[in-house]
Order: structure tokens, then sequence, then C-alpha cells
């Protein structure tokens, strides 16, 4: 068995899919819409494994979790970029870009070198070896 996909209600599905694509190269399949819930969504594809759907729709209402805070459920993705150097640069890129670093990069305690981000959204992003 293996994860299929991770979904993400959007506000701003393009900014979002922009992100990813630019940031962690992900590669983007057609858009999706129907009409009749005026529901649209991307399937973002990280070479292999996992894929991530962008979805936006009307009347979604926004998410109750403090980004400082931690809450029950999904919490955070974690994004494999290959080693700490890219780890410190992609980091480093996103600050000077603008986005919330809440995470320095470090070894955790469980072994990672990681850091963490915010994506537009206010979602934790890992950045991980």
């Amino acid at each position: 068995m293996k994860i299929e996909h991770i979904a993400i209600w959007c506000k701003d599905i393009e900014r979002l899919k922009h992100f990813y694509t630019h940031y962690f190269q992900a590669a983007a399949g057609d858009k999706y819409f129907n009409p009749k819930k005026n529901f649209q969504s991307y399937f973002l594809s990280f070479g292999n494994g996992c894929r991530l759907e962008l979805m936006q729709m009307p009347g979604v209402p926004d998410n109750k979790n403090d980004i400082h805070a931690q809450s029950i459920g999904i919490i955070h993705l974690a994004i494999s970029v290959g080693n700490k150097v890219l780890v410190d640069t992609l980091t480093e890129q996103l600050r000077k870009d603008g986005y919330a670093i809440v995470g320095e990069p470090r070894t955790t305690g469980d072994g990672y070198y990681e850091s963490v981000v915010l994506d537009p959204e206010g979602n934790r992003i890992e950045v991980t070896v």
C-alpha cells in the first residue's frame, strides 16, 4: 500500500500551484474544473510517490488552525530536496522571497535535517534532506 495523494483546500489555487512548481519542481497536471460545483483542482507530482492535490471551491471555510500552534490533525508536509546544502539554499531563497521561516535549518532529535516554511496560505512545509 502507499499514500496516493494528499489534498489541500486553497484560497488562491494558482498562487499555491506556482509556489510548489517553482520552489519544489512539482509538475502540475491539467486543471480540472466542475462547473456545476464551481470546483477546480490540480494534481502536482514530485517525481515518484505521493501526489499533492490543490483544490478550490467557493464556500469552503477558512482553517481554524493557528500557524504557530500545533493542533490535532495533519499539521505539515515534508518535502525532501536531497541534501543539507539544498535545504539551506532553498530556505534562504524562500526567506529572500518573503516567505515566513518558522523553523531554521537544524538536525532534529529524530535525525532529520530540516527547516520549516509557511506556504502562501500558511501551510507548514518541512524542507528536508
